[in-house]
């Protein structure tokens, strides 16, 4: 669907000719995220670099009902940055400065565009970093962090982004310019922050960031267990963190990830483990020796077969390098793959990794187990084949399955991928009508008029209803008027 012409000029005057890309070519670029199953290009392509240029634009669509798609690095994982027809992509890669860092309050204040990395880079002269790392760090922006309330391998002890962030500067469809949060270990009234971190778009658009940076530790430590069984890596998850240790990071990767990863990137892994677990340990070095020699004898209590630790700063680099590496490492050994993203309690990861296995077998797909074990954070690796008839289908139904398992165990059908296009079925199965019904007010609260990203993250109750997934209060079906949601 074409733009009006003179929609495309008001672009080209508010934010220049240059920032407005138009031609069919440039913005094939932008017609999906990291999630390339699903494809629509967009109508135009705006990149504004200033926050009062992305107030223009946003008034400007609210006026002329135009919908707007936020994007950040185009990394996502779950077809939130989609473009919708008719609509346009407001790309932020261009607001990529950082503002300040400052040592004394242990913040730093930034633009939505600066690499997740970057702000380490750049907070390490003043002995901080910033925590949240997820495995697309080197790449992913802090603004599609704060979209998605990206994770990453520390966040076992460190948190999620939510948990990282202390202010944040968001623009509304009308173009108004809100303040979420403060400098202070508290604000009064609702927790409007935390609501915005990880609404995937659908309420505003970020376009400065104040987020809590850390002092570095003293020392860190990696072990590196293997096991005969993913089972039992599973099992001395539980166990670990039963035990009352907080390890700064424990991961978990089964023996197809450990060729392909170890093919890729040489980390030192053992290629014949059925499994391995990554355990790093960080605090006082007294601490850190303490801790590994508990987790050592917890390792090897739950039938570990070897136990390695790092034995300088570049090994412990390594090993987790390894683990970083994954994702791409997979995409050598698949034509193509479908990175599932599920939480589950961890009691119940040995017993879902199975599952797992037997679900892969039913669908005769590969899946290719990499994840975040210590908070359970799941994320499969489906292989298929797109170009082999029925292998898409295929695929999409195992991760469905694999969702609806989470769910199933107490879990929840995301951890830090967000819903975006993808599991909007999951939604209508993870929550009742009367629930998915105060998501859609919420919204309309922020976005009366529906324009910012619309049709991801929360199900219409109609298509929940068409999906045959919808759980009702009482047995009665949502008001007739909701049904326009």
């Amino acid at each position: 669907m074409n733009l009006p012409k003179a929609f495309i000029k008001q672009c080209q005057t508010l934010i220049g000719t240059a920032n407005v890309i138009a031609d069919p070519e440039r913005l094939r670029v932008y017609e999906c995220d990291a999630l390339s199953a699903y494809k629509q290009i967009p109508s135009l392509v705006v990149l504004p670099e200033t926050v009062e240029q992305v107030q223009a634009v946003l008034k400007l669509c609210c006026e002329q009902r135009i919908p707007v798609v936020a994007r950040g690095a185009g990394t996502g994982l779950a077809g939130g940055a989609l473009p919708v027809e008719g609509g346009i992509v407001l790309g932020l890669s261009k607001m990529k400065r950082i503002l300040q860092i400052d040592p004394v309050n242990r913040s730093a204040r930034l633009q939505p565009g600066v690499r997740n990395l970057a702000i380490s880079e750049a907070a390490k002269a003043h002995g901080l970093y910033y925590a949240p790392d997820p495995s697309s760090q080197i790449a992913c922006s802090i603004g599609g962090n704060i979209a998605e309330n990206a994770g990453g391998v520390h966040c076992l002890k460190y948190g999620l982004t939510v948990h990282n962030v202390l202010q944040i500067k968001l623009v509304t469809m009308d173009g108004e310019l809100l303040t979420l949060g403060g400098n202070g270990l508290d604000m009064p009234g609702y927790d409007l922050l935390a609501l915005a971190i990880g609404s995937e778009g659908l309420l505003g658009v970020v376009v400065e960031i104040t987020v809590r940076l850390l002092p570095l530790q003293p020392q860190t430590q990696v072990l590196l267990a293997a096991f005969a069984g993913v089972e039992q890596a599973g099992a001395a998850v539980a166990a670990i963190i039963a035990d009352g240790l907080l390890p700064a990071g424990l991961e978990l990767m089964d023996n197809a990830a450990i060729r392909a990863t170890e093919a890729f990137v040489n980390a030192g892994y053992p290629l014949d483990a059925a499994a391995i677990l990554l355990c790093e340990l960080d605090g006082l070095p007294e601490q850190v020796e303490a801790d590994c020699a508990r987790a050592e004898a917890i390792l090897q209590g739950n039938g570990a077969t070897e136990i390695r630790k790092a034995t300088d700063d570049a090994q412990r680099k390594r090993f987790w390098a390894g683990r970083k590496a994954a994702f791409p490492a997979v995409g050598r050994i698949a034509s193509d793959y479908y990175c599932m993203d599920g939480t589950i309690p961890r009691k119940h990861l040995a017993m879902v990794l199975k599952q797992i296995a037997e679900l892969a077998e039913h669908y005769g797909l590969g899946v290719v187990n990499v994840f975040h074990a210590g908070d359970g954070n799941l994320h499969p690796l489906i292989l298929y084949d797109a170009s082999r008839p029925g292998d898409v289908d295929k695929a999409e139904a195992l991760g469905g399955k694999i969702l609806e398992l989470c769910i199933a165990v107490g879990g929840t059908i995301t951890g830090e991928h967000g819903v975006g296009s993808e599991k909007l079925g999951q939604m209508c199965i993870q929550f009742t009508a009367a629930e998915l019904q105060q998501f859609h007010r919420l919204k309309q609260a922020f976005d009366p008029l529906g324009l910012l990203n619309p049709g991801k993250a929360i199900p219409s109750l109609h298509r929940c209803a068409e999906l045959g997934h919808m759980h009702v209060h009482g047995g009665q079906l949502p008001h007739p008027e909701l049904e326009r949601f």
